[in-house]
Formats: C-alpha cells, structure tokens, sequence
C-alpha cells in the first residue's frame, strides 16, 4: 500500500492539490493510494495523542494506521522557515518508536514560493526519515514558484513539473 501524505494542516493547502494529483498519476499506472491529510489531525494531538498519551486517541490513530499498513509513503512538503511543518514533525514523533517509519520507503516532494523548491525542507525530513531507517528515494523533486504553476484545481501548468513527477512515480514504482 501507497500512503500519500499532505505534509500540512493549512486549509486548502498546495499540498493536498499536489497530493491529489501524485494519486491520480499512480492511479494511471495501476497503483492503489491513499491520502493522509495532516488537516484531519485533531486539534489538540500534542497534547492528547502523543507521549503518554500514545496510543489512546483514536483520530490520531486512524491516521497513524495510514502509516503503518504502508509499504511506500511519498511527502508532499511544503517549506515553512527554511524547513517543513511542524505539524509533519509532531506527526512524525506521534508515531511508533522506532516501528512507525522504520523500514518503509519514501519519495519525497518538496514544494515553496521561492525559488529553492524546498531543498532546505527536504534536506532535513531526509535526515530524519534516514534516523528512523526510512529508505529515502533519490529522485527527490521541486517545485519552486508553485504558486505560478499550480491551479486552483490541482493542475500542474509547468511541463517540466508533470515530468519530473511522473519520472519520480515511476522510480517510485520499481523501488
């Protein structure tokens, strides 16, 4: 199983447009996705989900058994501050020690406003997805300006952009 996750909690977020595209582009090649949307994240899960807490809220169990019935996941990671959210972090150390990511695969999309694509975000969710024996794809796209180059209705208007994640899907398949 394929779990897409939108690597934010913002309401109509980028990242779940590109996520509904990268499950369409799957889709094509006959791959089954889910979605994980950080949005459907209680409210209060720091406080109520994580820690002592762990195990015992069942909304952020739901989405934490996104994760663990998934072989694949692919992050859709917005650049907030030079990194990704922190709501991707609290997330991720919501998970399972060290079971939650450790030995999956991951395909990572880095997506900004300017012009690094998110390098600086991907850069650091590798290094944590590698601590917790996450293997990293190396096909790792960006998309800068994604402003310019993502409708409202979740289509990629740069050819460039389409190519890179249809190369990636691919890799991604074989992986």
């Amino acid at each position: 199983m394929l779990t897409i996750v939108a690597g934010t909690n913002r309401p109509d977020s980028r990242a779940r447009r590109v996520a509904d595209l990268y499950a369409r582009l799957l889709a094509e090649h006959g791959a089954e996705a889910q979605i994980l949307d950080l949005l459907e994240l209680p409210a209060d899960f720091t406080t109520s989900a994580l820690y002592n807490n762990a195990g015992s809220h069942e909304g952020f169990n739901r989405l934490a058994s996104q994760v663990s019935i998934a072989d694949k996941l692919v992050f859709i990671v917005p650049e907030y501050n030079c990194s990704f959210p922190g709501v991707l972090k609290a997330f991720i150390d919501g998970l399972p020690y060290p079971a939650g990511l450790g030995n999956k695969k991951a395909a990572l999309v880095g997506l900004s406003s300017g012009g690094q694509g998110g390098l600086l975000a991907l850069n650091h969710l590798t290094d944590i997805l590698m601590y917790l024996s996450t293997a990293v794809l190396p096909q790792r796209v960006r998309l800068p300006f994604i402003d310019r180059h993502l409708s409202a209705n979740g289509e990629l208007t740069e050819p460039l952009y389409q190519q890179l994640l249809r190369e990636q899907v691919a890799h991604l398949l074989k992986f």
